[in-house]
């Protein structure tokens, strides 16, 4: 969520805290079920890449966009990487699975550092999404978003449009996770008939409990997908106490290596026996690594 410089600092300290007990009777997700989550893990990491050709091996998505820094054609159809004022990410088609999916990268950069910061809850105003409810999200994250909204949702009606079967998926990691969260609202809301999935990896606690019962309610509990790796500090960094929530549902990976076996899905926004019942130890080296993914560090998955 922070630079990477800050690990070092945490990781030793929160080795001890790595393996906390389970209710008795765990036993585990489905191999599809972690299959995906491996898959979105690594799309997150893959928009982490300044270069993303070919995002896990897809199909480019053909169509230039004005806001973009970066685009590649290949083919009929271009991928989109993402760039506006510090918020990056990549849009790519999966033809095979008939996916096209929205994936925002986490913190690198000073302006990264200084969207975490900004921990400030404000009313939720982001374009397309109306009868919010009152709920409040982090200022930081809901500014980074908006820098980008506009041109995602313009991509994405015209991959719709010509891909009318097809579903969403949107995901990231860290910072990622977060506009992913409020992402996922927004596109739903354009098109609140096409299948949504949002899977976001580390991601930390983004809105109120208005937000967790908005987006729970716009996206639906059972095509969420909140993934956190054993210890990682950062889904728990922004407290409770001063008004943040998580939504449903988050599947833990409790232990490594990872499998299914040792993920678990857990119950409610806030369920005692997952991840919450971890004092935060803020970065760390579980936030840098997912279901055997090292985070931002391999290019391959843009090949």
């Amino acid at each position: 969520m922070l630079n990477r410089a800050a690990c070092a600092v945490f990781a030793l300290a929160s080795w001890a805290v790595a393996s906390p007990l389970l209710e008795t009777g765990q036993t585990g997700i489905s191999q599809s079920v972690y299959n995906d989550l491996v898959r979105y893990t690594q799309y997150s990491s893959a928009a982490y890449q300044l270069l993303c050709p070919y995002p896990l091996g897809n199909t480019l998505i053909d169509q230039a966009s004005p806001f973009l820094l970066t685009a590649y054609s290949h083919s009929f159809y271009p991928y989109v990487q993402i760039s506006t004022g510090g918020t990056q990410g990549i849009i790519a088609r999966d033809d095979d699975r008939e996916e096209i999916v929205v994936a925002f990268k986490g913190s690198l950069s000073p302006v990264d550092a200084l969207t975490d910061i900004e921990i400030v809850l404000k009313p939720l105003d982001t374009p397309g999404v109306t009868n919010t409810n009152d709920a409040y999200v982090h200022t930081g994250f809901l500014n980074a978003y908006n820098l980008v909204a506009d041109e995602v949702l313009d991509v994405v009606q015209n991959q719709i449009k010509h891909n009318p079967s097809y579903k969403l998926v949107v995901t990231g990691h860290s910072l990622g996770g977060a506009l992913a969260a409020i992402g996922a609202l927004s596109i739903q809301a354009a098109h609140p008939t096409v299948p949504l999935e949002f899977a976001t990896v580390g991601q930390p606690r983004t809105g109120d409990a208005a937000f967790a019962t908005l987006i729970e309610q716009r996206v639906g509990v059972n095509n969420i997908f909140r993934a956190v790796h054993t210890y990682d500090g950062v889904p728990t960094i922004l407290p409770e106490i001063i008004g943040y929530q998580h939504f449903a549902t988050e599947y833990w990976n409790y232990q490594d290596p990872a499998s299914p076996t040792d993920t678990k899905k857990c119950s409610g926004e806030e369920d005692p026996t997952c991840s919450d019942s971890i004092p935060s130890t803020g970065i760390n080296l579980a936030h840098l690594s997912y279901f055997g993914q090292l985070i931002s560090l391999d290019p391959t998955l843009c090949l």
